[in-house]
């Protein structure tokens, strides 16, 4: 399974966030931090607040922070945030037809139990643990 762009830089904004922590952090250090789109950031940090990731303050000095502790944030849940639905393949055409072999076809159980796999993997992992380095991280991003 191929993440998108958006679940990548969500999960960027959240390490981010986590090396900062207890101190705000902004889009634009996280712009400069991964030469990131701060559009595209805007959007990201936007949905991570409306999905309860980060807590967010306006106006000068502003920013944004974890919401709650690295160690209770799963890479599964942001995964599942940013990339919806979890299905690997449709078998249901555009014009609400099933596939022509649907009865008889048995990939979408097989890519079903793939999926199923790769986010049991992803919920046993926290944004802590990906924050194993944190000293080195920050030294790479200049924090």
């Amino acid at each position: 399974m191929r993440l998108s762009s958006y679940s990548d830089y969500a999960l960027r904004v959240l390490m981010h966030a986590a090396l900062q922590r207890p101190h705000l952090t902004t889009i634009d250090q996280v712009a400069t931090a991964f030469n990131i789109s701060r559009n595209h950031l805007s959007k990201v940090v936007h949905a991570l607040a409306i999905h309860g990731f980060l807590s967010t303050q306006r106006g000068i000095g502003g920013g944004f922070t974890l919401s709650r502790p690295a160690a209770e944030i799963t890479v599964g849940e942001v995964v599942r945030m940013t990339e919806g639905d979890e299905t690997v393949i449709d078998c249901i055409s555009r014009r609400h037809e099933p596939c022509a072999i649907f009865p008889a076809c048995r990939l979408k159980g097989v890519l079903a139990e793939a999926a199923a796999a790769f986010f049991e993997v992803l919920d046993g992992y926290t944004l802590d643990d990906l924050m194993k380095r944190k000293s080195q991280m920050k030294e790479l991003l200049r924090i």
